[in-house]
């Protein structure tokens, strides 16, 4: 690799970060203003009248969960139905109705932040379920998981409080004052790159060697826009943002980057100031940037070596890279799309050599985290924050607190429990899936085209990432199958919903907690020692959960 590429890719990286460092202020400002305003805009107190909701009356955390999970259940079955009924619906494109498996699937990935997408979007969806469902669902589902993570916040942030806010008004305060603003925004800057806008539906050109080919358009620009935004990742083309329609050139996936970066980082930053110490957001920030930034050098490093004899014979290891992102263009994207709980790609993870295609799935088992999705990474992060001043309690004889709460066994219950629910989810569905001979015998006749270890890879990369709402495959996979249309679809909702119950059950305890006071005893949680302490708890939680089926999968294949 010349030195050209290399300052190429450095110059990517350093204006992402610089771009971040000036939207962390004003963008987290804005978020805490968003929840904490008593004010409601206009539209916003029509659709609270619209819906029955007296916006000045709060929920405790049971009514808060009841919400959501009311709200996502209905969000599923309508997406269910429009697909279903696909075929008498307009501008459905002449498609015929999506299969009860695939349907299923496709609405649970949506609703659940994941879109992990089993099929060809371009061949199987009309624009109505892209517009009415789907996109509805990138806007919404993002809100949620941004309702919950401020909930989690009101509860380190209140005193002997029984409630912790109304998910009705934080649903739509997200949607109406972050997401649909910013993604108006994006979705203009995306169309003046190039990325298509349109209804023409398939279009039949003459190729320069007198063959016929079928173009698909659509509005794209649109979702392009909430998809990287609200760290979605459901493409509206199969080759998803490696498709140039979505993403036409070098600085336009470095825009993206940016917009499915901005939010999650900038939740740190509201986090510090609805709680009223700016220093504990910073801290929180620095542990996210450790993790990430080690996480892309090394992904960057593996995939620059080329191991392998393919790579080796090629002189890089490029094939599944667009020329026009080169591998750092790639590597930085397959790492924030991971890190976060995107699952956009611009190049294919399956390509990737053994041990860079293993960094990807170790973002993901990490829990993204660091920055994590949209709101998601900051409750995931505040989990494990909790985890870690137990754990540094225990180590100097300090009592457990975190910003001024304290972590008891209640809290620790609950935070125990949420950091077992995707690796049991990960692990059991791997397991079912070799373990039952039925099962076994057509995942391996039918999904798995790659026999052998990056076989068994390829099986870990999307349980794992349907589990942590992530998206993102190694495609070379076949997941439309009753099985994994089944088994994933159910890894989904529970990987989304139980977390998050168990977030607002924590965050319905710390509400109602008074506010205990500093003393000598409390252990500072802003300084760079508690940082290093909460970067050590998250990779060693993943290193003792994980690390055996990595050395089955990806390890095993990258070391042979």
């Amino acid at each position: 690799m010349d030195a050209s590429t290399i300052w190429a890719g450095i110059l990517q990286i350093c204006t992402v970060l610089l771009i971040l460092a000036l939207l962390y202020r004003p963008l987290g400002d804005w978020i805490a203003h968003t929840y904490a305003s008593t004010k409601d805009w206009r539209v916003e107190r029509g659709m609270y009248r619209l819906i029955g909701v007296d916006s000045r009356s709060e929920q405790t955390w049971q009514a808060y969960a009841r919400g959501v999970l009311v709200f996502s259940a209905v969000g599923v079955l309508f997406v269910y139905a429009l697909q279903r009924f696909q075929a008498v619906l307009p501008y459905s494109l002449g498609l015929p109705a999506v299969p009860e498996g695939l349907a299923f699937n496709t609405a649970v990935s949506f609703v659940t932040n994941t879109n992990w997408q089993s099929y060809s979007p371009e061949t199987t969806v009309g624009y109505t379920v892209q517009l009415a469902g789907l996109a509805v669902q990138n806007f919404v589902s993002a809100a949620v998981g941004i309702a919950v993570a401020v909930a989690l916040v009101r509860g380190l942030a209140r005193r002997g409080s029984p409630t912790i806010g109304n998910f009705w008004v934080d649903l739509i305060r997200g949607i109406t004052r972050l997401l649909l603003p910013l993604a108006i925004v994006a979705a203009i800057a995306l169309l003046t790159a190039g990325v298509v806008q349109n209804f023409a539906g398939f279009t039949a050109v003459d190729t320069i060697a007198g063959a016929t080919q079928t173009i698909p358009g659509g509005p794209v620009a649109s979702q392009e826009a909430i998809k990287e935004l609200g760290t979605n990742g459901g493409g509206f083309f199969n080759a998803n943002s490696a498709h140039p329609f979505e993403n036409p050139a070098p600085w336009t996936s470095v825009f993206e980057i940016l917009l499915l970066l901005a939010i999650p980082v900038a939740m740190a930053r509201a986090f510090g100031k609805m709680i009223g110490d700016n220093r504990q957001g910073y801290a929180i920030l620095a542990a996210m940037s450790v993790i990430a930034i080690a996480s892309i050098a090394v992904l960057t490093w593996v995939e620059s070596l080329g191991l392998g004899s393919a790579p080796q014979l090629a002189g890089a290891a490029m094939e599944g890279k667009e020329t026009r992102y080169g591998i750092w263009g790639s590597t930085l994207f397959a790492g924030a799309t991971t890190l976060t709980s995107t699952g956009a790609v611009n190049s294919m993870h399956d390509s990737y050599t053994a041990l860079g295609g293993m960094i990807p799935v170790i973002n993901m088992m990490l829990g993204e985290i660091a920055p994590g999705g949209v709101g998601s990474g900051l409750y995931g992060m505040l989990v494990l924050a909790v985890i870690a001043v137990f754990v540094g309690g225990l180590l100097i004889g300090r009592t457990p607190e975190y910003v001024g709460k304290r972590i008891g066994p209640t809290e620790m219950k609950l935070a125990s429990l949420y950091i077992l629910v995707t690796p049991t989810l990960v692990l059991s569905g791997l397991a079912l899936s070799f373990a039952i001979p039925a099962v076994r015998a057509d995942v391996e006749s039918t999904s798995i085209w790659n026999p052998g270890v990056h076989g068994l890879s390829e099986v870990i990369y999307a349980f794992t990432s349907a589990a942590n709402n992530n998206g993102s495959a190694f495609a070379g996979l076949t997941a439309n199958t009753p099985w994994l249309n089944a088994a994933l679809g159910t890894a989904m909702l529970l990987g989304r919903f139980i977390p998050i119950v168990l977030v607002l059950a924590l965050a319905g305890t710390l509400a109602s907690q008074e506010r205990v006071p500093e003393t000598v005893g409390t252990l500072p949680t802003h300084r760079p020692q508690f940082v290093g302490l909460l970067v050590v708890v998250a990779v060693v939680v993943t290193a003792l959960t994980y690390f055996p089926i990595l050395t089955l999968g990806p390890l095993a294949e990258g070391l042979i």
